[in-house]
């Protein structure tokens, strides 16, 4: 399965990135911290705070979103979408 990220500002993506993981389904996956972590470093972000919601959305939707209220740190963009596909 592949995750996809996505940086949105202003409703336009600035900066995207996919890793692959090893899982088929999304229920299989023991951490979403671990994936969602490595798209955050290689977008030179800091970490969002997972919620359930957030891992709710990915299991029932296949997408989440994280807002800057879900970082510690400020950022300077509107929304990182993870996608599933």
């Amino acid at each position: 399965m592949k995750v996809w990220a996505r940086v949105r500002r202003d409703n336009k993506t600035i900066a995207q990135h996919t890793v692959e993981i090893a899982e088929k389904e999304a229920v299989r996956v023991p951490d979403w911290g671990e994936p969602i972590g490595e798209l955050c470093h290689e977008l030179n972000l800091s970490r969002p705070v997972i919620l359930e919601k957030h891992i709710r959305d990915l299991l029932n939707f296949s997408h989440t979103a994280f807002r800057p209220g879900d970082f510690m740190e400020k950022v300077d963009f509107d929304r990182l979408e993870i996608e599933l596909f």
